[in-house]
C-alpha cells in the first residue's frame, strides 16, 4: 500500500490546533476521574507512535511491543517502591516478605537512583528491543515470519514476568498509587494532575521527535526498506543497521510509554504483556492512519476513550464496536481515517463501500462518444 499519497497540510494544522486547545483546557472542565483516563490514553500515544515508526514507515509489523511497554512500566513502579520503602518493614517493598525475602535482589538496588531510573524507563526497552531486533534483521527475516517471532517473544517474556513471584511480585504486580513521590501520593489528584501535563507534553515531544526521523534521509531509507528492501540493499545501505535503530527507537517510546502508563493507572503487570493489547495498538494505528504519525495519536486517544464510555453503558458490546471499525479500515480505509481526510476525503467513501458508482472512466466515455457518432 502506498501510503504517501498527496496530503493536506490544513487537516493537520487544524488537528493540532484542537489538540493543543483541548489539553490546555480539559484540567478545568474534567473531573479528577476524566482527566486521569486522558492522560493514560495520551500516554498510550507515545507508544503508538512507535508502531506507526516501524509498521507505517518501515513496514515492520510488530505484535510484541507489549513487551517494551511493560518494562518502562516496570522500571518506574521498581524507584516508586524504592522511594516508599522507608515505610516498610526491613527497608524494602512490602511484597517481598510475603514470601520469605529479607535482602533486596541486586537488580533492584540501581532503580534507588532517581536519574538511573529515568534512565532506565527508555534506554532498557530500547537496549532489549535492539537485540532482539539485530538477532532477527541480520538474519534477514521479515513479513509475518517477523509478526510471528515479535509474538512469541512477547510470550516468552509474560510467561517470565508471571512466574517471578519473590522478584517483582509476579502476576499480582507491582502497584504505584500508594508510593510516595514529591512528598505525596502517587495516587493524589495533584500528582495526577501533574502527570497529565507531563504526559501531554511528552507526547507533542515524541511527534516532533518522530517527525524529525522521517523527514531526512533516514527516514527516506525507512520508506525504501518498506518500499523495496533488495533495491536498498543494491544501493549500497545495510537494512538491517536501519531496522535495528529504528526497532531500538520505538522500544524506547514504549518504554516511556509504559512508564507515564504505570504512575496514573496505579499498578504495572505482566497483563501489559498480553498478546490482545499488544493487538490493539496495532489496530489504533490503523484506524487512525497509517504512516500518518498524527494519526496514531488520534487513534490511540480517541478509540480507548470511546472503548472507556461504551465499556461503561454497554460492557459487553465493545468488542463488536472495535473489529467493525477494524473491517471498515481494511476493507474500505486502508489508510485510517486521517490518511483519508488528507487524501481524497469523504467525496469517495460511498464508492469505496460500493453504495456509489465510479465515476466513469476515459475510455468508457470515448466509447460512447463514437457510438454517438456511428449513429
Amino acid at each position: 500500500m502506498n501510503i504517501d499519497t498527496k496530503r493536506d497540510p490544513r487537516i493537520s494544522f487544524f488537528i493540532w490546533v484542537v489538540i493543543i486547545a483541548l489539553i490546555i483546557a480539559t484540567p478545568s472542565l474534567l473531573p479528577v476521574f476524566r482527566l486521569n483516563l486522558l492522560g493514560r490514553y495520551l500516554s498510550l500515544a507515545i507508544v503508538a507512535l512507535g508502531v506507526d515508526l516501524i509498521w507505517g514507515f518501515t513496514g515492520l509489523l510488530s505484535l510484541g511491543q507489549g513487551v517494551f511497554f511493560a518494562l518502562g512500566g516496570y522500571s518506574a513502579a521498581m524507584y516508586l517502591q524504592l522511594n516508599s520503602s522507608g515505610s516498610f518493614p526491613n527497608g524494602i517493598p512490602e511484597f517481598f516478605g510475603l514470601y520469605g525475602v529479607q535482602k533486596l535482589p541486586f537488580f533492584w538496588e540501581p532503580f534507588k537512583s532517581p536519574i538511573f531510573a529515568l534512565i532506565a524507563i527508555w534506554a532498557i526497552p530500547a537496549l532489549v528491543a535492539g537485540c532482539l531486533g539485530f538477532l532477527v534483521f541480520r538474519n534477514r527475516i521479515k513479513g509475518v515470519y517477523f509478526s510471528i517471532l515479535t509474538q512469541a517473544s512477547l510470550l516468552v517474556f509474560f510467561n517470565l514476568f508471571n512466574g517471578q513471584q519473590r522478584l517483582i511480585n509476579g502476576t499480582n504486580g507491582l502497584k504505584t498509587d500508594v508510593t510516595e513521590l514529591f512528598g505525596q501520593m502517587v495516587g493524589s489528584d495533584s500528582i495526577q494532575r501533574l502527570f497529565f501535563w507531563i504526559t501531554a507534553i511528552l507526547v507533542l515531544l515524541s511527534w516532533f521527535f518522530t517527525k524529525w526521523i522521517i523527514r531526512g534521509r533516514f527516514g527516506d531509507i525507512l520508506i525504501g526498506i518498506r518500499d523495496d528492501e533488495a533495491r536498498v540493499r543494491f544501493a549500497g545501505y545495510n537494512p538491517t543497521i536501519f531496522k535495528t535503530i529504528v526497532f531500538s527507537i520505538a522500544g524506547g517510546l514504549a518504554g516511556i510509554s509504559g512508564a507515564l502508563y504505570t504512575i496514573q493507572s496505579g499498578i504495572v503487570s505482566p497483563q501489559f504483556m498480553t498478546v490482545p493489547f499488544s493487538i490493539e495498538m496495532v489496530i489504533w494505528v490503523a484506524v487512525g492512519g497509517r504512516g500518518t504519525l498524527l494519526g496514531a495519536i488520534l487513534g490511540a486517544v480517541f478509540i480507548n476513550y470511546a472503548k472507556s464510555l461504551v465499556s461503561e453503558a454497554l460492557p459487553a458490546s465493545w468488542m463488536f464496536i472495535q473489529g467493525g471499525l477494524f473491517i471498515l479500515v481494511v476493507t474500505a480505509l486502508p489508510e485510517g481515517v486521517l490518511g483519508w481526510l488528507q487524501s481524497d476525503r469523504p467525496k469517495n467513501l460511498l464508492i469505496r463501500l460500493g453504495i456509489s458508482k465510479p465515476i466513469r472512466t476515459y475510455p468508457s466515455l470515448e466509447a460512447k462518444g463514437k457510438d454517438e457518432v456511428n449513429s
